[in-house]
């Protein structure tokens, strides 16, 4: 899985089994493999290059993440039965029928030299749905002690579930804005949320932030993507007058005020926002529900792992998108799969 994030690529070995009760699975060993500041830039100016380069990138994107999954596998002695990708989002507007992630799979597969699964979201937006997000079928399965899911990475993102049915939606941009606010001030980000705790909340910022249209009615199948933020977000970061560093208290706020706001029942948060002990804290201050972080490998890997899971649904031909959640005209078995023989 390479995220939103751009820290890295998380590789996660996954050990799932089907029982009468439902699923069972764990996470045997799982790394992250730190992208380069090279690499991270290229990924950055990805969604700016030509066509001609943007394929060869895709290539050589996808031959880097086979060789990564080839060292872990080897490293760590383990026996994969086919290995999942994701991909690294580059451009994402399912409204106008269209997403992508490279980190090409036939080049994933050359080097990893196992069956590969991928491609996991296309097929979603070709039936009129969003795309994304594709972590609830994970929650449903997976985490069936939770009345919801919330997981704060890039964006955050909730799972709702109610009588054996569950729904799904992006709530709000989180560490892709307080990050590039960060990097403004020579961070990568606000570790612990201590910039944010101390400093000032600016009530017409946060004003400006709470009235975005989007917040006003959420659903399922709602989902954001960089380019929302770039065209919502960061003009009215860029026209506030008060300091990076008080624009990164408020949309702490923000974040947490639009997070509380959509927890509907007992709560599991994962990804790296979870590590935001001040966002963290605000969030529980504007709910009453009980709200656990996963234990550390399932908050830092979940996503991974439940795109493994993805790729065993796929390869047992049973959905792994769900309507309910995206939008879709219909759930389907979404997956592109290369076999390795």
């Amino acid at each position: 899985m390479s995220g939103t994030s751009l820290d890295g690529l998380d590789m996660a070995y996954c050990e799932f089994e089907k029982q009468q009760e439902g699923w069972k699975f764990s996470i045997v060993k799982a790394e992250t493999a730190t992208y380069s500041d090279k690499l991270r830039r290229q990924i950055i100016s990805a969604e700016t290059m030509s066509g001609r380069e943007l394929a060869l990138f895709d290539v050589q994107l996808g031959a880097l993440f086979g060789q990564l999954a080839r060292d872990f596998i080897d490293r760590n002695g383990l026996s994969p039965d086919f290995v999942c990708s994701h991909g690294q989002t580059i451009f994402h507007q399912p409204n106008k029928g269209y997403t992508l992630q490279i980190g090409n799979l036939a080049a994933l597969c050359s080097k990893v030299r196992l069956t590969t699964i991928g491609d996991f979201r296309t097929m979603d937006v070709a039936l009129g749905g969003q795309g994304a997000p594709l972590v609830p079928i994970g929650d449903l399965l997976l985490f069936k002690d939770y009345e919801d899911c919330l997981n704060i990475g890039g964006f955050s993102n909730i799972s709702h579930k109610q009588n054996g049915n569950i729904t799904s939606y992006d709530i709000c941009p989180v560490n892709i804005v307080l990050n590039y606010l960060c990097q403004k001030i020579g961070l990568t980000f606000d570790d612990g949320g201590k910039i944010a705790q101390s400093n000032r909340v600016d009530e017409l910022l946060l004003s400006q932030l709470d009235s975005l249209p989007y917040y006003q009615d959420l659903t399922s199948g709602n989902s954001l993507g960089k380019e929302w933020v770039e065209e919502n977000i960061f003009p009215i970061l860029e026209n506030s007058s008060i300091s990076v560093k008080e624009q990164i208290a408020t949309y702490t706020l923000h974040a947490a005020k639009q997070i509380s706001r959509n927890i509907k029942g007992r709560t599991l948060a994962t990804g790296g926002g979870a590590y935001n002990d001040y966002l963290m804290k605000l969030i529980r201050q504007n709910t009453t529900f009980a709200i656990e972080i996963a234990e550390r490998t399932i908050t830092d890997f979940k996503e991974a792992m439940i795109f493994a899971f993805l790729g065993v649904l796929r390869v047992r031909n049973e959905a792994n998108c769900l309507q309910s959640v995206t939008g879709a005209s219909r759930s389907c078995c979404s997956g592109t799969i290369l076999q390795w023989i």
